[in-house]
């Protein structure tokens, strides 16, 4: 188990080097540091301390990228649903591409027509490459998501106007 001056002190490392992350195991405890931009995350999850450990954000002088995006949110246009539109979701989490490789054409772009078949990116996981279909025939009407983000299970990739 770490205890918390550790764990500041691996921040306070991390903080001061080019490393963007930084896992660790010790007895069972697992600690991943990661560093996207000036956004600083600490993830504890063990198998033998409560989950009242698991994840721990550190306070930062001024506020994150990641909450000023959210406070735009309510700019957002009406749901997907709402418009008529089919959300293609991640079926796990991962990293999205979208073409087989970085010099190639992306699988779909917007105004491209799909089929139930159709190959619309690939999913990383665990280093294993998803070819992801989509479920509906219809249009692009917008990716969703950048080329090489971090996705959720669930989260909406592309918005598609069914046929």
């Amino acid at each position: 188990m770490f205890k918390l001056s550790e764990i500041k002190e691996l921040i306070k490392l991390v903080d001061q080097t080019s490393v963007q992350e930084l896992e660790i195991e010790n007895e069972g405890t697992r600690l991943l540091i990661r560093k996207p931009g000036k956004t600083e995350v600490v993830n504890v999850q063990t198998a033998s301390v409560p989950h009242t450990y698991s994840p721990v954000a550190m306070p930062q002088a001024s506020p994150a990228p990641a909450v000023q995006p959210e406070a735009s949110a309510p700019a957002a246009p009406a749901s997907p649903a709402a418009s008529g539109l089919h959300q293609i979701v991640s079926p796990m989490v991962g990293t999205f591409y979208r073409s087989p490789s970085p010099d190639a054409a992306p699988f779909v772009n917007t105004g491209d027509r799909v089929s139930e078949k159709s190959v619309v990116c690939i999913l990383e996981a665990m280093k294993l490459m998803n070819e992801l279909e989509a479920d509906v025939r219809g249009e692009i009407v917008e990716v969703l998501v950048e080329n090489g983000q971090l996705v959720e299970f669930g989260q909406p990739l592309f918005l598609v106007k069914p046929e």
